[in-house]
């Protein structure tokens, strides 16, 4: 919670549910990056938070963007950033899409299978390609593992097919899932890639680029390392697996730049309980799953809390879920959360480090209720 963003709600005092988000923030994550990790090319995952003015902020400060779209390449355009600083990097894209990237100056382009890889030689002549690894995702809170990337020895094949199909087999890239936890899992992924160097050198490929992917961390209701541990872990692992021939660094930050950056002030609808003797009440707020809240699904994201206004006294266990109409929209029963028991209908509560995958997630009118609404300061 920062000054700026304290003052906007006592002063402005804006309809719950909303999201704030201080863009100074942002700014010093970016720079905070950049001075940890200076070698390697900072591509903002447009997808955590598309914000025209987190964009304009972001093109301002040199950033290049990882895009998963045509609206977010447009988006990105739209604000000042050339094409030459866009990667199209989701490896599902309809043919013409990719054409349409293409035509606008797009260069760099993401793949995991061998269509994709067709489609990319058809549609984006002499592009610069990179394919995705399959990775596990130990210690992620939010996995990626399973629906995107290929095992190393597919992708080797692919990245020589794309030689023969007139494209440049320009790199590999990886995520080892978001919101990771293990520093350790950059070394494993780092190592896999440095044999797949080799093993396309030996082909006849010289490979340019390692996507570092995403991974960094906000802050939520666990302790994580800071953002310097996490760059020095990063570096250790190219060097030990490089020696002194870097290749070009990418690192595609979402959560990491923009999570800590909002604050989502909501408001309590009801408190009640199941039955007479049932110790933990429910806890609903005008805002869940389908407003926003997605990444509470299984409780992968634990989000921090803060109440508004003095709450004395004991407090004891609550389960928190939204207002729709869904069964599916509870945000947490099994991870235990505990409120005051003075607490009741009308009170506020803010969610912490929400300025990521919030307003992106956000339904457009599920059950009525309008799309969460977002505010920069």
């Amino acid at each position: 919670m920062t000054d700026k963003i304290t003052r906007f709600l006592a002063e402005q005092q804006p309809e719950t549910p909303c999201v704030v988000v201080d863009l100074d923030v942002i700014a010093g994550n970016y720079h905070s990056l950049r001075r940890y990790l200076p070698v390697a090319q900072v591509f903002y995952a447009v997808k955590a938070n598309p914000a025209s003015e987190i964009i304009r902020l972001l093109v301002g400060l040199g950033s290049c963007f990882d895009c998963a779209s045509r609206p977010e390449i447009q988006s990105v355009i739209d604000v000042g950033a050339s094409p030459e600083r866009i990667s199209f990097g989701n490896t599902i894209k309809k043919q013409k899409d990719i054409a349409w990237a293409y035509e606008k100056g797009v260069r760099l382009f993401a793949f995991d299978s061998e269509e994709e890889l067709v489609k990319l030689a058809q549609s984006a002549p002499g592009a610069r390609v990179f394919c995705r690894l399959l990775m596990t995702c130990e210690g992620a809170e939010w996995p990626l593992s399973r629906k995107f990337g290929c095992e190393a020895d597919m992708a080797r094949d692919l990245l020589i097919k794309a030689r023969d199909l007139g494209l440049e087999p320009y790199g590999i890239s990886f995520h080892v899932g978001s919101q990771q936890t293990m520093l350790d899992q950059w070394d494993i992924a780092i190592g896999k890639t440095a044999m797949l160097f080799s093993a396309l050198n030996e082909a006849g490929i010289e490979l340019k680029m390692i996507n570092l992917g995403g991974g960094l961390p906000a802050r939520y209701r666990d302790d994580v390392a800071p953002v310097d541990e996490y760059a020095a872990a990063i570096m250790n692992a190219m060097t030990a697996h490089f020696g002194n021939n870097l290749p070009q660094m990418i690192v595609e930050p979402g959560r990491s730049l923009v999570g800590d950056s909002g604050i989502l002030e909501t408001e309590v609808v009801l408190v009640s309980r199941k039955s007479y003797d049932d110790d933990e009440r429910w806890v609903y707020l005008d805002v869940g799953k389908f407003g926003g809240l997605a990444e509470t699904m299984d409780e992968a994201i634990k989000y921090r809390l803060q109440l508004v206004g003095s709450h004395e006294g004991e407090t004891g266990p609550v389960v928190l879920a939204g207002p729709t109409c869904d069964s599916a929209d509870i945000l947490y029963e099994k991870h235990q959360y505990r409120m005051p028991l003075s607490l009741k209908a009308g009170d506020k509560v803010r969610i912490l480090s929400t300025g990521a995958y919030t307003t992106s997630y956000s339904a457009v009118n599920f059950n009525g209720f309008a799309p969460l609404k977002a505010y920069f300061v």
